[in-house]
C-alpha cells in the first residue's frame, strides 16, 4: 500500500522542497518519489510540520543508560571521567532495563541508526531485538605501554562476539588521554580501511597534556594510580598528535572537538584525506560537562564534514537528536536549518557507511520518516 504524505515543508536530506509537495512511500518506508501536490492525485495525508529523513546518532553510549541523572552537571571533564568510572557498575537487570528505555526514546524521537560506543557485550541482547541500525565501536583504553597488547586483544575478543552475531563492530581508541602510543599502533594495524571513532579535545586540559605534560589529567592519573613516566609531550595539540598515528586508510569520526582550533583543522587538510574525517558534535553533552560549545562556525569555514550525536545519559538528559538540533539553532542562529538537518541525516549516514539506505529521501531508500514540529520530532514511518 502506498502512502502519500504532505506537510508544511519536506527536507530531502540536503534541501527543502518548499510547500505543496508530497512524499510517496510504501508501508515499509521505501521511498518512491517526491511530487508536487498537483501531480500526486488523491489520498494525500496532510500534516503540520516538516517531513525529514530519520536521524543518525553518530555518537552514543547505550551501555551507560543506567547513569541518567547520576552525575551532576558542570563537573568539568576530569571529574566527570572519575564519576563515570566510580558509578558505571550496576546489576545486569538494571543495565538491560535502562538500555531498553533508552532505545525506545531513540526510536520514538526519530533516530534510525546509531554509532555506539561499547566496552562490553552487554548491549548485544538489546541490539538483537532493536528496531535501529547499530554500528558498534569497541572502545579500548590504556595509557601506559605495559599491558597494551592485553587490552587490545580483550577488545578484539569483544568485537568478535558482536561480529559473530552479524553486528558490525570494530575496535576504536577511547581518547588521546587514555590510549598509549603503543596501543594506538595496535589499533592502527587492525583497522585498515575501517571506520573508527575517538573522543577528541573535549577539554582544554587534553591539549595541555599533549603540549607540555601539564593540566588536570595529571591529577586523574595520580588518583587512578597510573604511572605516565613513559608519556612524552610532543609540543603540539592532542589532535595533531593522534591523527598522525592512523596511516592505513581509516575513516574516523572525531567526537566532541570542543577545544579544536583552526590550526588543527588546517593540519588535517594536509595530513589526512578530507573525505575520511568526520567531526561529531554533541552540544548538550558539552554543555552538561563543561558548559562550552565547540567553535562550529570554524569547522564550517574549513569545509569540514559534520555529524551529530547525543553522547550518553551520563552526560545528557535525553537521547534525542532533535534536541541537539534545537541547541545548535539557539547557539548558532546564522546557520541555516537545512545545513544542521543534513548533519543529522545524510552526513551521519555517509559517516557510518549506510547512505545507500539511510539519510535522504532518494528513491529506493528506507531512511525512516520523521515529522518535525516546534516542540518535538516524531517518527511516523
Amino acid at each position: 500500500m502506498t502512502r502519500k504524505i504532505s506537510a508544511d515543508n519536506i527536507f530531502t536530506g540536503t534541501e527543502f522542497t518548499g510547500p505543496s509537495h508530497v512524499l510517496i512511500a510504501d508501508e515499509s518506508g521505501c521511498i518512491d518519489s517526491i511530487l508536487h501536490l498537483s501531480e500526486a492525485g488523491e489520498g494525500v495525508e496532510t500534516m503540520q510540520g516538516i517531513l525529514c529523513p530519520g536521524f543518525i546518532n553518530a555518537h552514543c553510549h547505550i551501555e551507560l543508560s543506567h547513569l541518567k541523572n547520576k552525575i551532576p552537571q558542570l563537573t568539568g571533564l576530569v571529574d566527570f571521567v572519575q564519576a563515570v568510572l566510580s558509578l558505571r557498575s550496576c546489576t545486569y537487570e538494571e543495565k538491560q532495563d535502562s538500555m531498553f528505555l533508552a532505545e525506545n526514546e531513540l526510536y520514538e524521537s526519530g533516530t534510525v541508526a546509531v554509532g555506539d560506543i561499547c566496552n562490553t557485550t552487554d548491549s548485544i541482547f538489546l541490539k538483537s531485538k532493536s528496531r535501529l541500525y547499530w554500528h558498534n565501536f569497541i572502545e579500548i583504553s590504556g595509557f601506559t605501554e605495559e599491558g597494551a597488547k592485553k587490552r587490545f586483544l580483550e577488545a578484539e575478543q569483544i568485537a568478535s562476539v558482536f561480529n559473530k552475531q552479524l553486528m558490525r563492530a570494530v575496535v576504536s581508541p577511547h581518547s588521546p588521554y587514555s590510549v598509549s602510543k603503543k596501543l594506538f599502533e595496535f589499533i592502527n594495524s587492525a583497522t585498515e580501511n575501517k571506520l573508527i571513532s575517538i573522543h577528541n579535545q573535549e577539554s582544554h586540559e587534553e591539549n595541555e597534556l599533549y603540549n607540555n605534560k601539564s593540566g588536570g589529567f595529571l591529577k586523574l592519573y595520580e588518583n587512578l594510580g597510573i604511572d605516565i613516566s613513559s608519556f612524552h609531550a610532543m609540543g603540539k595539540s592532542s589532535f595533531q598528535t593522534w591523527l598522525s598515528y592512523f596511516t592505513k586508510g581509516q575513516k574516523i569520526i572525531s567526537v566532541h572537538n570542543t577545544f579544536t582550533k583552526t590550526s588543527d583543522l588546517r593540519h588535517s587538510m594536509f595530513n589526512f584525506p578530507h573525505s575520511n574525517l568526520f567531526f561529531c558534535f554533541c552540544p548538550n553533552a558539552n554543555l552538561y560537562i563543561e558548559n562550552t560549545l565547540p567553535p562550529v562556525e570554524t569547522f564550517m569555514k574549513n569545509n569540514c564534514n559534520i555529524v551529530l550525536g547525543t553522547d550518553s545519559y551520563a552526560s545528557n538528559t535525553a537521547l534525542n537528536i532533535y534536541q541537539e538540533i534545537k541547541t545548535m539553532q539557539l547557539a548558532f542562529p546564522k546557520i541555516p536549518l537545512h545545513i544542521i538537518l543534513q548533519w543529522a541525516t545524510l552526513n551521519g549516514a555517509t559517516a557510518l557507511g549506510i547512505d545507500n539506505t539511510y539519510g535522504s529521501f532518494d528513491k529506493g531508500k528506507r531512511p525512516g520518516i520523521v515529522l518535525l514540529t516546534n516542540d518535538k520530532a516524531k517518527r511516523i514511518l
